[in-house]
């Protein structure tokens, strides 16, 4: 793929990235900030189960925010490969500043934009899965939590 048609697709993949890193992430940000204070006045952290889910969902937030942050990172990677006129110049370029921010050897050959899409899709479905796990332990909380 080369020209208009590339940049248009990567620059439209790397939007769709920031949309999906942003939103969990504002979601996870705005829940933490106000569970506590709801769990503490329905008296949440006094049953073992609400304050395990509440744990839980701590921690599921972290994951949540470190796959976003990286989901940030590799939509301005996107970027840089959409200002480019074709595929093969936009994965060197990529490649070569990885490399020289130590992130990940040069590799031997130039991977392709569906090989990048895949693996960035599948961190996507992993940010998925550690968002449905802080907002099921969420709600957990808040059925445990005592009335």
């Amino acid at each position: 793929m080369t020209g208009n048609a590339y940049q248009q697709s990567t620059d439209r993949f790397a939007g769709m990235l920031m949309r999906q890193a942003a939103w969990p992430a504002a979601i996870v940000l705005a829940a933490n900030m106000l569970a506590p204070l709801a769990a503490r006045a329905r008296g949440a952290f006094e049953t073992l189960p609400a304050a395990v889910a509440l744990s839980l969902a701590a921690v599921s937030a972290v994951a949540v925010l470190a796959l976003s942050a990286l989901l940030a990172f590799d939509a301005l990677l996107f970027r840089l490969m959409a200002s480019h006129d074709n595929e093969a110049s936009a994965g060197a370029a990529v490649d070569d500043l990885l490399a020289r921010m130590r992130l990940k050897p040069l590799p031997p050959t130039t991977r392709s934009l569906d090989q990048r899409m895949a693996g960035t899709r599948r961190l996507l479905t992993r940010q998925r899965m550690a968002f449905g796990l802080f907002m099921a332990m969420l709600l957990a909380a808040g059925f445990w939590a005592p009335r």
